[in-house]
């Protein structure tokens, strides 16, 4: 199927709908935005590792499913955490090779690596820092579904109004943008649950859902790493905010607020699935 196909955009009836939880689990990089002498895989891994270990721990509290977005360089130093992942019933995606130093090649060698490192299919991807991807390359690779799109507008990282606000297809690969509000398209994901009022977001979320018949959104490890209590790494007021065991609470009663209500938590291979 090429070019574009778009979804029907009216609101998807009184089904409670379908949660999609993702994490992009990578080395953590981000000091080095900020200034910090930093090697991602020497010291980044231990950040990495400790919040996504929190991470797959509310999941498993809560007990539901999510998507795992990961480098190979995660996945290479941190066997015994994918191994965790397949064993407790998440999908594991590609999130490229190097998230530091991420190249067009990452597309084709990424879902060789993890696929023999998995021993099993990898059907989707999302491109680091969600910048712009080859779709054709990845409808050449055989993905099933692309995550990589940001449908707003901030200011020195994305200006992506023009594209689609909700899923659909191009060159047969389903594109899956993050949520946003219907109206005036209000992020709904990490950034936001930091630092908006929690009821706030919670409410955005279920008017988001309703709307769409669907809701996807994204995390990282390191924002359930206790970010305030380490000074050195120059992260800015609105990234530590709400980070570590805050974040982990926020999280979960995200989580349980929406189960609450009905939704069900797929990963992003079953929502596929259900457009074809």
């Amino acid at each position: 199927m090429g070019g574009l196909l778009y979804r029907d955009s009216t609101a998807a009836g009184t089904s409670p709908g379908k949660v999609m939880l993702s994490f992009d689990i990578e080395e953590y990089d981000a000091p080095l935005e900020y200034g910090v002498e930093w090697d991602p895989i020497a010291q980044g891994m231990e950040v990495s590792r400790i919040g996504t270990v929190r991470i797959l721990d509310c999941l498993k509290e809560c007990d539901v499913r999510a998507t795992f977005f990961c480098t190979t360089n995660f996945a290479q130093n941190a066997p015994d955490i994918i191994e965790r992942m397949i064993r407790e019933g998440h999908e594991v995606a590609s999130h490229g090779c190097d998230h530091t130093h991420p190249i067009p090649e990452h597309v084709i060698t990424s879902k060789i690596m993890l696929e023999d490192q998995l021993g099993q299919p990898v059907y989707g991807y999302r491109e680091p820092r969600m910048f712009s991807v080859d779709i054709q390359e990845l409808s050449r690779q055989g993905y099933e579904y692309n995550s990589s799109l940001n449908p707003v507008f901030l200011p020195g990282r994305y200006m992506h109004l023009d594209i689609p606000r909700t899923w659909f297809y191009e060159e047969g690969v389903l594109q899956i943008p993050a949520s946003v509000t219907p109206w005036f398209r209000i992020p709904l994901f990490w950034l936001t649950l930091h630092n908006f009022p929690l009821g706030l977001y919670q409410r955005l979320v279920r008017r988001t859902l309703r709307h769409d018949g669907y809701f996807n959104t994204y995390f990282h490890p390191w924002e359930f790493y206790p970010l305030d209590e380490h000074p050195e790494l120059n992260m800015p007021f609105f990234i530590n905010r709400h980070s570590g065991e805050s974040m982990y609470e926020r999280f979960k009663a995200v989580i349980v607020d929406l189960k609450s209500g009905g939704a069900e938590f797929v990963t992003y291979h079953e929502f596929a699935q259900t457009t074809l």
